[in-house]
C-alpha cells in the first residue's frame, strides 16, 4: 500500500434470502471480488445525495428484479472498512432483507446468482472479509444493529472492532 492517501467509498450489501431460508449470492464477474460470491449490493449515487435505503432497494431491484421498500430492510450493520485490497476504504452498510425472494433472478452483467444454505456458504469461494468478517457479523446481529470497523490492509490479518451495538429487544 503506498503512503498516498486512499478513497473513500460508501456502499451497501443486501443479504437475500427465499422460502426456504437460502441465501442469494452473486459469482462476481468483475472486480471487486472478481470470481468469489458475495451478498449483492453497489456504490451510493453519492451525486444524487442517495442514502443507504434508498441505495439498497435500487440496487435490489436492478440486480434482482426484486421490489422492496425500506420497510422491507433492516440495518444490521455498518461496517468501515479500511484499506480493502490496499486500494481504497469502504464505508458498508449492512441490509437483511424480510421479503423472501420467489426464484432465483437471471444471471446479469456483473455474475451469475445461486442459493445456498448458510453451512453451504463456509465451504464456497469468498472474499476474505466476508468469511472473516461479514458472515460472522451477519450470523451473530441480523435481527440487531451493530457499528464496527475493520482493519484490511495487505499482509496483515483482518482485524475487526466493534464500536457499538443495540441492545437485544
Amino acid at each position: 500500500m503506498s503512503n498516498s492517501p486512499l478513497s473513500y467509498k460508501l456502499a451497501v450489501l443486501v443479504f437475500l434470502e427465499n422460502h426456504a431460508g437460502q441465501h442469494l449470492l452473486l459469482l462476481r464477474a468483475k472486480a471487486p471480488n472478481l470470481g468469489v460470491w458475495s451478498p449483492i449490493g453497489g456504490k451510493l449515487e453519492t451525486a444524487h445525495g442517495e442514502s443507504p435505503f434508498e441505495c439498497a432497494i435500487r440496487e435490489t431491484h436492478e440486480e434482482t428484479g426484486h421490489i422492496v421498500t425500506a420497510a422491507d430492510l433492516h440495518l444490521f450493520a455498518m461496517i468501515a472498512e479500511k484499506a480493502y485490497e490496499g486500494q481504497s476504504h469502504w464505508l458498508m452498510f449492512l441490509f437483511r432483507c424480510k421479503k423472501p425472494l420467489t426464484a432465483r433472478p437471471p444471471d446479469i452483467s456483473e455474475g451469475k446468482f445461486g442459493f445456498f444454505t448458510r453451512a453451504e456458504i463456509d465451504s464456497i469461494p469468498l472474499p476474505e472479509t466476508d468469511r472473516n468478517a461479514l458472515w460472522p457479523i451477519y450470523d451473530r446481529y441480523r435481527d440487531r444493529f451493530v457499528s464496527l470497523r475493520a482493519d484490511c490492509a495487505p499482509g496483515k490479518p483482518i482485524h475487526v472492532e466493534i464500536e457499538e451495538i443495540t441492545p437485544a429487544t
